[in-house]
């Protein structure tokens, strides 16, 4: 069978069973591989869960433990204060004037270590607050919001889709987190002036919303800071992972050997940073909490089973997009772009986009397109690092995100705004955000290609 029409079968098999069927996706995508399996010719039919098994498992080395341990510092963030304690600091860093700015800084922060829905259930009652003191601009807070999250979320190792992206690309960890901070940032910015645009453009009145009442969001932005933990110890979750795996990459770059070099790959490695951030996490949570060590028992358990699910996803995607290599997909896709002058960026750009707009999970479409994209950097010598393929679908999976994507429903619900009007704002937020990013990435391809 011709690999298009594998890739055709396999991608309707998906949207079947997640949109249509209601399947979770760890069974779309484990059946999606597996329908790829057979329908290959390069693999024999005994061979077929075998080797579905083996690139689940192959990917599950890559990024479980990160996933895991993310979660873990993003529940203790959240429980302990610490992320209050972040926003409040850049609240006041920047003047209420410009509480936009602060919640845009505080947003592209949070989400390199905690998931975005988190991060703007963290953030939305901050923003409804500062509406009911300010009584105007509540459209240009949430978009703040959405714009310095989403695309961390989207581009900045350890969130799922850009780790399994360096993975399944092979890209050193530290290279992927600090360029894809580089590129997200001027994203953030372009999204913000959007933002003030819209927010000029469109009336958002602020309504109740479900559980959580205006004074309950003015009670919860005002909290007494006194028992939060420092924005030293805040931040420093964050910063010592960052700190660890890009000293590792800095000696590698430099050539660095013996004993600093051994150093700097042991403690630069992701799952050692971010076990030593855990570690920090769990003593602020139980010092600020009062925790004893039974009770840190839950809040860990929590983590755990929130990212549990989330590995569970993003390995089955990798062995749905490892099965899609064997079956030449991906050969065959970059032979098609060389015939018709398609460039690669361009390609990974457009196939992250489609595969967003039509099943709507953006960590899918990275971890999908990243591994059909990864043969043609082997076949291929463009001329760049495989960080700029990674950040173009990085990008493009921000564009086309509607009715079929969870992150709209929370932005909607969360923030009381209507059906028609999530429309007017989210969605053209985020394709503006995805163009700005495929943009800057061709030009940083070109200027600082990195090989």
């Amino acid at each position: 069978m011709h690999p298009l029409l594998i890739l055709t079968i396999a991608i309707a098999v998906v949207f079947v069973l997640i949109l249509r069927l209601r399947i979770n996706a760890f069974i779309a995508l484990i059946t999606a591989a597996t329908t790829v399996g057979i329908l290959s010719p390069n693999i024999a039919l005994g061979d077929v869960m075998p080797a579905v098994a083996g690139e689940f498992g192959g990917v599950c080395a890559a990024i479980a433990i990160v996933i895991a341990l993310a979660a873990l510092i993003g529940q203790c963030l959240m429980e302990s204060g610490a992320a209050d304690k972040i926003v409040r600091v850049f609240v006041r860093a920047l003047g209420e004037k410009h509480a936009s700015l602060s919640l845009l800084s505080s947003g592209y922060v949070l989400s390199v270590p905690v998931f975005f829905d988190t991060v703007f259930y963290l953030l939305v009652p901050l923003a409804r607050a500062m509406r009911v003191r300010t009584g105007k601009n509540y459209l240009l807070f949430l978009m703040a919001i959405c714009a310095g999250g989403a695309v961390t979320h989207s581009m900045v190792p350890p969130t799922p889709g850009p780790l399994a992206m360096a993975a399944t690309l092979d890209i050193d960890l530290g290279v992927m987190i600090l360029v894809g901070a580089a590129i997200a940032l001027p994203m953030s910015i372009v999204g913000w002036l959007f933002g003030i645009l819209r927010d000029r453009q469109i009336e958002i009145p602020l309504r109740e919303t479900q559980g959580l009442t205006l004074d309950q969001l003015e009670t919860l932005a005002q909290r007494d800071e006194a028992h939060l933990p420092s924005f030293a110890l805040s931040m420093l979750p964050i910063v010592l992972p960052v700190i660890l795996i890009a000293s590792n990459t800095l000696a590698g770059a430099l050539g660095v050997e013996g004993p600093i070099r051994e150093f700097t790959a042991f403690a630069g490695n992701p799952n050692l940073a971010l076990l030593a951030s855990a570690a920090i996490s769990l003593a602020m949570l139980a010092r600020h909490r009062g925790y004893t060590l039974a009770q840190l028992a839950k809040p860990v358990e929590a983590a755990l089973a929130s990212g549990g699910l989330i590995i569970l996803i993003t390995a089955a995607g990798g062995s749905f997009g490892k099965m899609l290599v064997q079956a030449d997909v991906g050969k065959t896709i970059g032979g098609m772009s060389q015939e018709f002058g398609v460039p690669i960026l361009l390609l990974s750009f457009l196939l992250g986009t489609l595969l967003k707009v039509a099943q709507g999970s953006g960590t899918v479409a990275m971890i999908t397109v990243s591994a059909i994209m990864a043969p043609l950097l082997i076949d291929t010598s463009p001329g760049f690092h495989a960080v700029y393929v990674a950040c173009a679908i990085g990008s493009g999976s921000l564009v086309g995100s509607w009715m079929n994507d969870s992150g709209f429903w929370v932005y909607k619900q969360m923030s009381g705004l209507t059906e028609t009007e999530a429309l007017r704002t989210w969605t053209p937020l985020l394709a503006v955000m995805g163009v700005v990013g495929y943009v800057v990435t061709q030009i940083a391809a070109i200027l600082v290609p990195l090989v």
